[in-house]
């Protein structure tokens, strides 16, 4: 439903009251003032049944055309209705105030008022096809960002779907491992991973955490990764204590994380650095480049489902800096105040 409460509260007695004047159906020296009162609520009673009628006849035959079709010839159609039925009802309603007021009538006055009648109800025709249109967009656009927003929400859920199974089986094969090789080692590791499905599913239909929480579950996991991949990884996190309460997507460094492991050769003499930390209005997360030439498996969701939740959450972008050497992620700070 289009808003127009103001477009009726001006134009409905602005033309009742304009439109005799200047087409010479009412000469106001005739009249006292009672009686011009009554003359010119009379013809605001004519100008709002000719709007409401024409806007009934407006929304009435636009539902006879589909919505992807030429709008020239609806347009065209409407028009031609609504101004035959402002005549007609201009007309009627202009004979009655001849015969009820002292106007001698003349074709000349009664033709003028009936064009300047059907050019005013074309024009707020118009208008009003501008509004419904504008109305129709409005609607389709959030329809579009309602199921853009589910896309992104299904990727993510299939994004953790896919991320569990490989997860746990590389986990379960190191832990197998460890009891082995290194009881004690093991104990750590299976406590570790403990609380890293804890917070999976803790978040798992949360929108934002707290960094601090994000961070804590960080360490956990990159305390796995660094057991599977032989401390070929490093990680440094360089936040102050009052970024802690900044917001951030669940498991959004994990993704990069992963990103960065995926994406670059590492070994023990030239390991794969992470660093985490805070510039400005962003937290930045950056590595070294050692690219693989072919990269196995990589569609790339991961970072773009982060980028499409950051928009679709915060109506923000991150930013990806990508020179030779150093490949940074830069999430914008998100707090409180900005939901």
């Amino acid at each position: 439903m289009i808003r127009d409460v103001y477009l009726r509260l001006i134009f409905i007695p602005f033309l009742g009251i304009f439109i005799p004047v200047f087409s010479g159906l009412i000469t106001y020296s005739r009249y006292s003032w009672p009686e011009l009162i009554g003359a010119n609520l009379f013809f605001i009673f004519i100008s709002l049944c000719i709007w409401r009628g024409a806007q009934w006849t407006h929304m009435k035959t636009r539902l006879l055309f589909y919505r992807g079709w030429n709008p020239l010839p609806k347009i065209v159609s409407i028009s031609a209705l609504t101004s035959i039925y402002g005549m007609c009802a201009g007309g009627l309603l202009g004979v009655i105030w001849i015969s009820i007021s002292r106007e001698v009538f003349t074709w000349q006055s009664m033709y003028k008022f009936l064009f300047i009648t059907a050019l005013a109800v074309i024009v707020f025709t118009l208008v009003y096809e501008i509004l419904f249109l504008t109305k129709e967009r409005e609607v389709d656009n959030n329809i579009v960002d309602q199921l853009d927003q589910e896309r992104v929400f299904a990727e993510l859920e299939s994004l953790r779907n896919e991320l569990d199974p490989h997860f746990i089986f590389n986990s379960l094969n190191t832990l197998n491992h460890l009891i082995l090789k290194n009881p004690e080692q093991a104990f750590l590791f299976n406590a570790r991973l403990a609380q890293v499905y804890k917070y999976f599913l803790i978040t798992r239909n949360k929108q934002v955490v707290l960094l601090r929480d994000e961070i804590e579950f960080m360490k956990n996991y990159f305390f796995l990764l660094q057991i599977r991949h032989d401390d070929k990884l490093k990680m440094d996190i360089e936040l102050a204590e009052d970024d802690s309460q900044l917001l951030i997507p669940p498991c959004a460094l994990q993704i990069l994380v992963e990103n960065a492991i995926k994406h670059n050769a590492f070994t023990e003499n030239d390991p794969l650095r992470l660093r985490v930390f805070r510039n400005g209005h962003f937290i930045k997360i950056s590595n070294n480049v050692r690219q693989i030439k072919h990269v196995i498996n990589s569609t790339g969701i991961g970072l773009k489902n982060l980028s499409a939740r950051y928009r679709m959450l915060f109506k923000r972008d991150i930013k990806i800096e990508n020179s030779k050497d150093i490949f940074t992620v830069n999430l914008p700070i998100i707090s409180n105040e900005n939901l």
